[in-house]
């Protein structure tokens, strides 16, 4: 009974690892943020947000200078209030570990990342230290988004896209690591993953690869 518990435990959560993934959602007045574990930008009421706990978050202004940002636990999400010339906020967070049978044993990273208000892509990048990252990038008056891993543009790589409409769209990137531009206003949310070969252990228990995934939540007008 106790291996058959365990056995479900581990399908449930890869179940969840698979679907879900951390945002940082801009509250609408531009003062705080509220971090969710989700397959959308609302807190998911049956997924707990304990792993996600020990998301370290670094806000950035204009002039690209940084500060901490302390998170407090609320009822299935984190939230934090903002320095108040805040455009960026960015963190990382390790989740845990992906044990599949059909999968390598591999270890979930998550970094995202939300932009509020406007902001050029110098500020909006966080570079090379970024195992990966989405920043936006405007062509033609529109805006477009670049993966990068390491600050370099990461090609043919699958961005998923919640629309403003509430509907989802896959797009892909080019040689430059750029997707297509945006074509209504409101609030988009992207996430790209990037798989590392490095073999390691966590929490006792050893993987063979590394899952970073990074998401991006901004407005557009």
């Amino acid at each position: 009974m106790r291996f058959l518990t365990t056995a479900i435990l581990t399908a449930l959560f890869a179940t969840a690892a698979a679907a879900h993934f951390v945002y940082v959602v801009p509250a609408k007045d531009a003062k705080g943020v509220q971090v969710v574990f989700s397959d959308s930008l609302d807190p998911d009421e049956n997924v707990s947000i304990e792993k996600v706990k020990s998301l370290k978050l670094t806000a950035r202004a204009a002039d690209s200078t940084e500060s901490a940002v302390e998170h407090k636990a609320a009822e299935h999400a984190l939230v934090a209030t903002v320095p108040a010339n805040t455009q960026v906020v960015y963190g990382s967070v390790t989740y845990g570990l992906l044990t599949r049978k059909d999968v390598k044993p591999a270890l979930l990273l998550y970094h995202p990342k939300a932009i509020l208000g406007t902001c050029d892509a110098k500020v909006a990048s966080v570079g090379d230290k970024a195992p990966i990252e989405i920043v936006p990038v405007a062509v033609s008056g529109k805006t477009a988004f670049r993966v990068t891993v390491g600050g370099k543009p990461l090609a043919d790589t699958e961005v998923s896209v919640l629309l403003p409409d509430g509907g989802k769209a896959k797009w892909k990137t080019d040689k430059d690591g750029q997707t297509e531009t945006a074509s209504a206003a409101g609030r988009y949310a992207l996430w790209a993953r990037h798989m590392e070969a490095k073999a390691g252990e966590h929490a006792g228990q050893k993987y063979e690869e590394i899952r970073h995934y990074a998401t991006l939540v901004i407005d557009l007008k």
